[in-house]
């Protein structure tokens, strides 16, 4: 159970944000598929941490408070769905169902966490951000330049864990590592933050409207629609009898 390291959530800054994190790989097995994307998102953190400070964008402060928002999110779906996936997110429910099963590899839990984290809460996240501290996601073009500073960032992290992640979570090499590779090619980091910025233009539009929660609704439930075809198993056929 997460209840006892999620306890001080929400939280206010990033230095909380990867004590969080930490205390939660530190607990989950490694049979826990949340462990993985966890531990990716824990990578990222450190590493937006690290370009925060010294600034390596054009308003850090922007950068750091979304980072926060973000996490806070991610934070809330898991506390929700820790002990029963039905109280998460529609985005969140594969995961959370899945995340006990043997026959998925590390990578795929990963980017089933991507798939709900950035479809389904950047959005949200943006706009909270925006109307925390001013200005709006259709006309800040060096807000929106910082966020897609981070594409690269988050590439080469992905690309940096990929050898440890392809491998299922009972700690078997994935012999079916071709068909992990066809699932990679389908979801894409880059396209997948370029859309989360543009439903983030279509909340703020939508705001005072009865359509908005509507849209969002709708949101949630196809990217957890997406989650539950990266979860396919491809490790069966490689389970010991």
């Amino acid at each position: 159970m997460l209840t006892d390291i999620l306890q001080p959530v929400p939280v206010s800054s990033i230095d909380d944000v990867l004590s969080i994190m930490t205390a939660i790989d530190s607990c989950l097995p490694d049979s826990d598929g949340v462990k993985w994307f966890n531990r990716l998102y824990l990578q990222v953190t450190r590493s937006v941490r690290q370009a925060i400070n010294p600034p390596a964008f054009r308003d850090p402060r922007f950068m750091s408070e979304l980072d926060v928002v973000f996490a806070n999110l991610y934070f809330a779906a898991i506390a929700a769905g820790d002990a029963d996936a039905s109280r998460a997110p529609s985005a969140w429910r594969p995961l959370l169902c899945a995340r006990r099963n043997c026959g998925i590899a590390r990578l795929q839990f990963a980017l089933a966490g991507m798939n709900a984290h950035i479809n389904r809460d950047l959005p949200q996240g943006i706009v909270q951000v925006f109307e925390d501290l001013g200005g709006d996601p259709i006309s800040d073009q060096a807000r929106r330049q910082d966020f897609d500073s981070v594409n690269e960032l988050l590439e080469r992290v992905e690309g940096e864990v990929k050898a440890d992640f392809t491998v299922g979570v009972i700690g078997v090499v994935d012999v079916a590592a071709g068909r992990v590779d066809d699932i990679t090619a389908m979801w894409k980091v880059r396209a997948a933050r370029k859309a989360a910025w543009t439903n983030a233009e279509v909340l703020w539009t939508l705001r005072g409207s009865h359509i908005r929660s509507a849209f969002f609704d709708t949101l949630d439930k196809s990217t957890g629609l997406a989650g539950r075809g990266l979860l396919l198993p491809t490790m069966i056929d490689n389970l010991p009898t």
